[in-house]
């Protein structure tokens, strides 16, 4: 039955299922890891810089993080020539929003550009859907630091931790243990927030020393045995 709707992501399965979209979440999960950590003085971003091959000329650039402007970045998990698409409408998108206002975009505005135009690509036939997952980190005066997760649906949500890419799940439980002092007597998806009030959360935050420490673990956690090097 599931093989009458895998063609369009137009068209509701009798389940309620998008399976295109399925599909590209899933080759989200077979790509390389990417941990973002919320810290009570920045964002660390750690990403797992997959190597296929010996004889490939080392890349100049990073192709897991990109600066989307002077106060948000984002990295990656997917398809990279896709992501280039949709960092391409995030800096356009923060651009137009200095030149007319004259002030930084917010960096929930920014994530919710780049969100609806993913969504479009799920509603209208003869599109595909974005085969990559954002985590986009940065600052604005009105909620400081802050973290946010994106899927091939359009959906975003904030969180205080997260993982995306290869064996997300694994990284996602270490991080329910390790993050914060109480993290471990809250319920499962403490670490999600759908607002802004940190400062009502009972887990208290590591600084950017002690994220970063925990997102190396997470790392080796998450890279199926394979020894992390200082890349």
């Amino acid at each position: 039955m599931a093989r009458r709707y895998d063609s369009s992501t137009t068209t509701f399965s009798p389940e309620g299922r998008l399976h295109q979209v399925e599909y590209a979440i899933e080759a989200i999960n077979n790509a390389g890891t990417s941990v973002g950590i919320l810290a009570s003085d920045g964002v660390v971003m750690a990403s797992e810089k997959k190597i296929t091959s010996g004889l490939l000329a080392p890349a100049r650039t990073s192709e897991k993080t990109y600066k989307l402007c002077p106060h948000a970045t984002c990295s990656v998990a997917g398809l990279t020539a896709d992501a280039n698409i949709l960092i391409d409408q995030a800096r356009l998108r923060a651009g137009r929003y200095a030149y007319q206002y004259q002030e930084p975009i917010p960096i929930e505005n920014l994530v919710e550009h780049v969100c609806n135009y993913k969504q479009a690509y799920t509603q209208y036939g003869g599109l595909r859907p974005f085969g990559v997952a954002f985590l986009f980190a940065g600052y604005d005066e009105n909620h400081g630091f802050q973290l946010y997760q994106s899927d091939p649906s359009g959906n975003y949500s904030g969180w205080k931790a997260t993982v995306i890419g290869a064996n997300n799940q694994a990284g996602k439980s270490l991080l329910k243990t390790e993050y914060g002092s109480s993290s471990s007597k809250e319920e499962g998806d403490e670490m999600k927030t759908d607002d802004a009030d940190a400062a009502a959360e009972k887990i208290t935050m590591p600084n950017v020393a002690e994220a970063r420490r925990l997102a190396v673990k997470v790392l080796n956690k998450t890279m199926d045995g394979a020894v992390a090097s200082p890349e």
